[in-house]
């Protein structure tokens, strides 16, 4: 049985969300509802469209140009369980995984590695969840979109506080390694 995900909406072709031709998700709900959020209808969890992780990922594999796929919001860690098996399959079909993300990498490490505190400081975390989401994300742009630290000429993030962080650098370094952008974008996947 497919996953149950409710998503504000779907961008088959976006070159805002990340390098190169991306598929992005835009999950539903958001309890950080940041003042200035350019998303500000994808906050209240009851609203948006009820869908599956099967048919979002139908249509991410009916558009073969894409070489990626962003996750954004709301916000997808607070519903980290489907949004993890759509990065999963995104991975297997070699296509790259980008997640956006109000919470601070740190605090996401704290509630994969501790549920008891976790569902005190974050009751909407799932821990599973995170962790399972954490680990088929090649880019995680974290931290919540602060107004004050707007800047237009950030690449793919709104404030200057957000990072992007190489996930896989990051747990290889064990330390947080930033993502750096190359000129060459990925190539359409060699298995299309």
């Amino acid at each position: 049985m497919s996953l149950p995900l409710r998503i504000f909406g779907l961008a088959p072709d976006s070159i805002v969300d990340g390098p190169g031709l991306r598929f992005g998700v835009f999950v539903q709900g958001c309890s950080h509802a940041c003042p200035g959020c350019h998303n500000p209808e994808s906050h209240d969890p009851a609203a948006g469209t009820a869908t599956t992780v099967d048919a979002v990922m139908e249509a991410i594999l009916a558009n073969r140009l894409v070489t990626g796929v962003t996750l954004s919001g709301g916000e997808p860690f607070e519903q980290a369980a489907a949004c993890a098996e759509v990065g999963r399959r995104c991975r297997e079909a070699g296509l790259d995984v980008w997640t956006y993300t109000g919470y601070p990498y740190e605090k996401l490490l704290e509630a994969a590695a501790d549920p008891a505190a976790a569902s005190v400081r974050c009751p909407q975390l799932d821990p599973a969840g995170v962790r399972d989401l954490l680990a088929v994300t090649d880019v995680l742009v974290d931290g919540p979109f602060v107004e004050s630290l707007k800047a237009l000429g950030l690449s793919w993030r709104g404030s200057s506080n957000q990072r992007l962080i190489d996930l896989a650098a990051t747990r290889a370094s064990g330390q947080v390694t930033f993502w750096s952008h190359h000129e060459d974008f990925p190539e359409k996947p060699s298995n299309w």
